[in-house]
């Protein structure tokens, strides 16, 4: 679970429900450096271990899609709102009651550190809000109304361009929620802080914590996430994600062979020919399940030209399966089975196929299915002197 039990004293409140018009397409799930943009941004939280609770606000069409998943990885979920604001308040409703500081954050900036993070947090428990910025690099200046001219240059040196995680004792974020006005947007949060009075502290950030609002910003955070990319992969917590893998197997069906498939023996005047037993159908799966992992495929394992494993089970080759999925730390989530064969018909044996996949794999009979089609007389299939199987596996990794 990627919130610490141990830092009961913060929560995480990751806003991801924009829609990103300036990029002219949703951004969170942008892929960036092989992964989705936000699955970036929630795992720098996730592996600071400085939260008990991870909150992100998603718009309805990625709650729906996503949600579940997120949900499973530890992740609350909440419904995002019109504005930022009601997002915000709509994730703070989520955020445990005994955390004492709140970490605001853009689902849009996947590159900040847990060194910002906890320096961020730290200032907030010392100053009640606490603001990463940094200094700009161009000049500003104001500009007229219909925005035909400028009109003034404030000095830069007293400017900044503000960041997140924006930290708040949870009282004072309690009282911004409040004050801010119904329907009313606020580009962030620390800005009602001037209405109330409170002057948050700055915190030092750098130029990395880039916000990706453009297409451009999504080059720049690629070529940052280039740089980090060995360091950031082998040093933070991979949130769970869902994956998929598809797996195909054709044997020929000869006299003398027993037929089996997925484990069970069904009497039938041929066989399928093979290395091993050849079960066409648990060849399938184990092709679709190291497949989802991008591990290979059976013959990887069980070379064909291996004497020493000739006839060996199949079930002997979905264990090995197993073994490879649990090193790469992913469980199975269901398979589907597809046997296109003209004879013998399948649909009698269909439970008892599925049922003995099930418990090979270790799976409920309810995320396992089975079922069979004919090639209606058509090449080597449709003659009855091959078989094929098509499976899909999902895993989370």
């Amino acid at each position: 679970m990627p919130g610490n039990k141990n830092a009961a004293g913060a929560a995480a409140l990751i806003l991801a429900g924009g829609a990103g018009a300036r990029m002219g397409r949703e951004k969170q799930y942008l892929p960036l450096a092989g992964r989705p943009m936000l699955e970036w941004t929630v795992e720098a939280f996730a592996s600071s271990g400085l939260f008990s609770c991870i909150v992100l606000a998603l718009g309805p069409e990625n709650l729906a899609k996503y949600g579940p998943a997120w949900e499973k990885a530890g992740v609350r979920v909440a419904p995002a709102g019109a504005t930022r604001t009601e997002s915000l308040r709509s994730a703070f409703r989520l955020a445990d009651p005994a955390a004492a500081l709140v970490a605001v954050h853009d689902g849009a900036r996947p590159l900040v550190t847990k060194k910002l993070i906890k320096a961020c947090l730290d200032k907030a428990a010392e100053a009640g809000a606490a603001v990463p910025a940094v200094p700009l690099k161009d000049t500003v200046k104001t500009v007229s109304a219909d925005g035909a001219a400028f009109e003034s240059t404030p000095p830069r040196a007293s400017m900044m361009a503000v960041q997140t995680p924006q930290c708040y004792r949870r009282e004072v974020l309690a009282a911004i929620l409040e004050r801010a006005a119904s329907g009313r947007d606020y580009t962030d949060e620390s800005q009602v802080l001037e209405e109330l009075g409170v002057k948050a502290a700055v915190v030092p950030s750098d130029y990395r914590n880039i916000k990706v609002t453009t297409p451009e910003d999504l080059l720049i955070a690629e070529a940052f996430m280039k740089d980090e990319k060995e360091k950031t992969v082998s040093t933070r917590v991979k949130v769970p994600v869902a994956r998929a893998g598809f797996g195909y197997d054709i044997h020929r069906m000869v006299e003398g062979r027993p037929l089996i498939l997925g484990g069970v023996r069904i009497e039938h005047t041929k066989g399928l020919l093979g290395h091993s037993d050849g079960d066409v159908v648990l060849h399938a799966v184990c092709d679709a399940l190291l497949g989802s992992i991008s591990a290979g495929e059976i013959g990887v394992y069980f070379p064909p030209t291996d004497l020493t494993i000739m006839g060996i089970s199949s079930a002997e080759i979905a264990k090995k399966t197993l073994e490879v999925l649990a090193s790469r730390k992913a469980r199975i989530v269901n398979v589907d089975i597809t046997m296109v064969a003209e004879e013998p018909k399948l649909k009698p044996h269909y439970e008892a196929i599925r049922s003995s996949v099930s418990r090979i794999l270790g799976l409920d009979p309810a995320d396992v299915s089975v079922k069979a089609k004919s090639r209606e007389g058509l090449g080597d299939i449709g003659h009855g002197e091959a078989m094929v199987c098509y499976a899909v596996a999902s895993v989370i990794k």
